[in-house]
Formats: C-alpha cells, structure tokens, sequence
C-alpha cells in the first residue's frame, strides 16, 4: 500500500507566545486523528519552528511527498509567494522531495459558520433568528494586505457571512496596512445607523493583531458611549477548521487546486498596481506583527514557480 502524502501545515506566524502556541497544538491535534499520516506544521516568520524545520522533520520520517496547506484564511504575498518560495528552497535541500500545494481557508461554508457562532456568543446566545439579528450591525476585521486581491477576500466573507443570516448589516475593516482600519470602520457604521456593534476578528487564533482590534474596538466604544459595541473571539480550533484543514489536503492531494488569478496583480494589470505584473516570485523577510506598518513589497509574484491549474 502506498503511504499517503505527508500534510504540512503552513502558518503565518506571529510574536504572540500564546497564538503560537494555538498553532502549535492545533498540528499536534491534527496529527492525533490522523494516525496514518504524518504531519508537521511550521511558520513563515516569527515563530518556532520554522517552516523549514517541519520539512526537515517529515523528510527524517523517511516522506518524500506532501502536501502543504496555508493555514490562513486569505491569499495574500505569504500564500502566494513566500510558502511556495519556502517549498521550492526546501525542494532544492531535499533532492528527491514533491509537493503539492492547497489553497487558504476561507471564506469557506464551515468558516462562515464558526463566525456566525462567534457571533451568538458575544450577542449572549439571545440572537437567533433573523428579526432578532436586524438591529446587529458586524464589523468584520481582516488582518489587511498591500494585495488588493487579499483585502477583497475579506469583503467577500462579509458578504457571505451577511446573505440569509438576517443582521442590519457586516461592514469591514482592516487591523493593519489597508483601509478602512478599525474606528473609521465602526464610524461608518453609525453613519449607516448602527446602534448595536458586533466587532468581529477574521482571524484563526489569538495574537498581536487581533488584540489590537479589541484594544482599538474599546477605545472607540468608550468614546462613543450612546452606542452598544461588543467584542467577538477569533475563530479557534474549532471542529469545522479541523475538517477544513483536511478538506484543503484532499484538495491538494487530488490536484484540485483553484486559485484567484482573475484577480492577481501578478496576472491582471489593477490599477496603481501595473508595476507587479509578471514579476519573479523572490521570499522576503517580513518583521511584522510589532505594531510598525513594514513599507516593504508584500509578496514580490507568485506566479514563477507556484502550481497554478489553468
């Protein structure tokens, strides 16, 4: 019997002990329901281990296939350019290794029913049907991107996450590097009418960014106190993200791989953007998550070397 390709688990990472942590346990849980498969995780930046040590990891197990997934729920410069640059420096330390590539996360089915959740619960499991969601406005946060390819994906989820579910309205904002960041957005919020704010991170786990949005959400609500605002969690561990994770791996593994090239600025000239069509996939250090907006070139192409189905 031919043993399955390895799963590696790509993550962003981040200088929160506490997220790394979640990241951590959450490929160690991975790894116990699935027996039969190895399986290894590590970061682009930040973060113990790296990306690069998980592969060193599975090829000392004796793998020679796997299949890489990005944990994150967007395609920005780190899924479209540095995992797959990653892959390629480790193909070249590895001689003899193969992979296949998944996509990110979202805004998947499972992960828009895990926000809905996240939802209830700040609401205080009051809020269930949809006359009783037409006073809630969301603000939806993204961790935002110099991709404007990237930032769209989080409207889309808003979007998806507003459609049947009966809520006044989901806006959306960004934490870092895009617009609008988190008090214009609860701005545009009142102006559309709001009276009761559901801010809500669209992020996996905790860290620095999504304390960020809860610090930004508090000090905005104290300066606004005619309007009721509450803070939801971070979508967690959840069983849903477990299925996802190995949903992705499937996907990968059968070759079914369907990426945003209509929309990629290394494919389509969008405007103000024109100067990154066609350019070389190159990694690049990235010292983010400590509060400076980095002025660097998020994800120089991804289109050199990265496993596109067209």
């Amino acid at each position: 019997m031919t043993t399955p390709p390895a799963l590696l688990i790509a993550g962003h990472g981040t200088r929160d002990d506490a997220g790394a942590a979640a990241f951590r346990d959450f490929v160690a849980e991975l790894a116990r329901r699935n027996p039969e498969l190895p399986v290894a995780g590590g970061f682009i930046e930040l973060s113990p281990p790296p990306l690069g040590e998980a592969v060193t990891e599975l090829v000392e197990r004796g793998v020679k296939r796997f299949a890489a997934v990005p944990l994150m729920l967007v395609s920005a410069g780190h899924a479209k350019g540095d995992i797959p640059a990653a892959l390629t420096r480790e193909k070249e330390r590895h001689p003899g290794i193969s992979y296949s590539y998944g996509r990110p996360l979202g805004p998947h089915p499972s992960i828009l029913k895990v926000l809905e959740r996240r939802l209830d619960e700040a609401l205080g499991g009051t809020v269930r049907t949809p006359e009783d969601r037409a006073d809630v406005t969301v603000l939806l946060v993204g961790r935002g991107s110099t991709d404007p390819d990237a930032n769209s994906e989080v409207f889309k989820a808003a979007r998806l996450l507003w459609e049947g579910r009966g809520y006044a309205g989901v806006e959306t904002a960004f934490v870092s590097l895009a617009a609008p960041d988190v008090p214009s957005g609860l701005d545009r919020c009142v102006a559309l009418g709001a009276r009761r704010i559901v801010v809500l991170p669209y992020f996996l786990f905790t860290g620095i960014l999504p304390d960020r949005v809860r610090q930004q959400t508090d000090g905005w609500a104290s300066a606004h106190p005619d309007v009721e605002v509450l803070s939801a969690d971070v979508i967690g561990p959840e069983e849903e993200l477990v299925e996802l994770v190995m949903e992705r791996y499937r996907e990968a593994v059968g070759g079914d791989l369907r990426m945003n090239c209509d929309t990629c600025v290394y494919r389509v000239a969008l405007p103000g953007f024109e100067d990154k069509v066609g350019l070389p996939q190159q990694p690049h250090f990235h010292p983010d998550d400590d509060g400076h907006h980095h002025g660097h070139d998020h994800g120089h192409g991804h289109h050199g070397s990265h496993a596109h189905s067209h």
